[in-house]
Formats: C-alpha cells, structure tokens, sequence
C-alpha cells in the first residue's frame, strides 16, 4: 500500500539544528522508514537565509532520497504551514550575550504569534508541532494561543515543547555511570521548564529493571551533581566547543515527534504538554511531564507518588513558568 504524502514544515530550517535534522528527516528518521514526505522549509526573508536555504534544497535533491518527494523553500509562514502535518518549530531569537531570559521571551513572543497564527489557518487540521526554539515551553504557549483560535483552533495538545534533549542527556548519563546501554535505563522523566529549574526525576527510574538507587548506588551523585548535569548540560557543551548544541538538540527533536507520531510502546519518555492540572501544574501551561504515546496521541503517566523534594522542585519551575507567561502576555498585550 502505498502512502499519502506527509508535509512536514521546519522553521529555521538552515540554521544549525535545522540542517543538522534535515537530513536524517528526508531518510525516513522522523515517520519511518515507507512514508513519504514533502519537506517545507522556512528562512527568514532575505537574500542570505534565502541563498543558505536553496543551498540546502539542492543538497537535499543531490543526496537521492528514495522518500522525499518535494521540497518547497519559503520566508512566508503560511506557504510554509500550508497544509502541513507536521512542523518542527526550530528557528528563533538566539540567546545574545548579556541578554536575560525575559529578554529573550520579549524578542520571541512576535515570532511565534505569527507562526501560531499561521498554522491555526492553513496548517492541517490534526497537525502535530513541537517547538524547540528556545524558551521552547512558553513559545509553546505563545503559538497555542494564536493557533487554537480563529478559523482553525488547533487542538492545544497537539502543539509540544521539547524537553526530550534534556531526557536523553539524563539517560546517557545514568547509563554511564551505570555502566549499561541506554536502553537498559527506563522511567526516567524531565518535569517542568525547558531552564536551570528542570526537574531531572530518578524516583522512579529503573536500570535493567532494579531501582536507579540500587543500580547507582550513590545517593549525593543522584540527587546532586546528576541534577546539575543535566540542568547545566547546554552551557557545559557550548564551553566545550564555542556554540550551541546542534546535533544532539536535531536528533531530540527528531526522537519526540517520531515517538509521538509512532508510539513509545508504553515506555516513559519526557515531553512539554498541555497541562490539564496534573500534579498541581497549572491548566493550560505548557510544562514537562512524563509520558506515553501512541499513534500521534500523548498521556501523562497518571497516580505517580512525587516525594516532598520533587513536589517542591515541581512547585518551582511552574512559578518560572507562570512569570515568563506574564512576561510574554504583557508583550503581546493581554
């Protein structure tokens, strides 16, 4: 049988990150390895980001790829999001030196209006987003407010924020300090913000099925520098070679929509979702849980018993993420 094109679109598609996933994409990394897609790429206007990506275009064309049928290269975000069934939301305002984090939500918050507001009116009805540029949990809720109004009301679940960068960095390192494969690492989760207030959760993880505690055996490493590894990790790889995480961030991002789109086959991964109030976060806010998936569909791991010290970490990163929403409603005026 053979199936119906899927329209993905990439914003910021020849940056870093962008170029780094497009390739893995067009091979069949995303929605596996018989679907075939139409890639849409989305520049900034201008004739350097237009020139970088039709260099892109044309190195997609030269590399042959069985499944790639088309690729449409566009400044316009409604030629971009037309139709599309997926959007991967990589392009925003970089983070520049002495700029602080409500800076930064107060240059993204335009940005991501009109990307939200594009996708509520041309995108597919059932498309599935996720935001990775950066404040990716509150530009998540920036695009939800303008894409789930309006003529086209995008379900506010089907736009994400990734955290999955964060959730693989966790695992890596609980498998090396382990001594395991990463795949032998299971329920572990990332709560709360895309930011140093993450929540790294071990309380539940297990390492070739014996507790993470047990595996580790090293209480002050879990509970301490573990923590702070994972949290610190972006700034410890831009020290280390001079800018950003590009590969690992395209591979995560690539990871959260083909686990969401293809299913974790009831293994715990980590996603920024649509609160619906679960464990105390506030309704609507777009905040790291952990959960399942299943054919383009997420749910929150429900009754899970969160110690005292979670609940606080919990309680702290949502305080982060109610002031950024303020900050950023203000700049849009609500």
């Amino acid at each position: 049988m053979t199936l119906d094109v899927k329209r993905v679109a990439i914003t910021g598609a020849a940056g870093a990150i962008g170029y780094a996933a497009l390739f893995r994409i067009a091979s069949g990394a995303l929605l596996g390895a018989d679907q075939p897609i139409e890639l849409r790429l989305l520049e900034l206007p201008g004739k350097p980001a237009e020139l970088l990506a039709t260099g892109v275009n044309m190195e997609l064309q030269d590399c042959a790829f069985p499944l790639l049928r088309r690729v449409v290269c566009t400044s316009n975000p409604r030629i971009a999001f037309e139709g599309a069934d997926v959007a991967l939301l990589i392009g925003a305002r970089p983070r520049s030196k002495g700029m602080q984090r409500g800076d930064l939500l107060r240059a993204n918050a335009k940005i991501f209006k009109e990307q939200g507001a594009a996708l509520g009116e041309v995108a597919s009805p059932d498309v599935r987003v996720v935001v990775v540029g950066n404040p990716a949990n509150t530009n998540a809720l920036i695009t939800a407010r303008f894409a789930c109004t309006g003529r086209g009301k995008v379900d506010p679940a089907n736009i994400t924020a990734m955290t999955r960068l964060d959730h693989n960095r966790g695992v890596a390192m609980l498998a090396q300090r382990a001594g395991v494969s990463t795949d032998a690492v299971q329920r572990f989760c990332v709560w709360g913000n895309h930011s140093d207030t993450m929540w790294p959760d071990v309380s539940h993880c297990k390492i070739n099925g014996a507790p993470a505690t047990t595996a580790i055996n090293d209480d002050a490493w879990l509970q301490g520098r573990f923590i702070e590894a994972v949290r610190k990790r972006g700034a410890a790889v831009i020290a280390a070679r001079g800018s950003s995480s590009a590969g690992s961030a395209a591979n995560a991002a690539i990871d959260h929509m083909h686990d969401w789109m293809l299913g974790t086959r009831n293994r715990w991964t980590s996603m920024a979702v649509y609160s619906d109030g679960s464990y105390g976060v506030h309704n609507g806010l777009y905040s790291s849980f952990p959960v399942t998936t299943e054919a383009g569909k997420w749910k929150i791991v429900p009754n899970l018993k969160v110690n005292e010290v979670a609940q606080r970490a919990i309680s702290e990163t949502q305080k982060e993420l109610l002031k950024e929403r303020d900050i950023a409603f203000k700049e849009l005026g609500f």
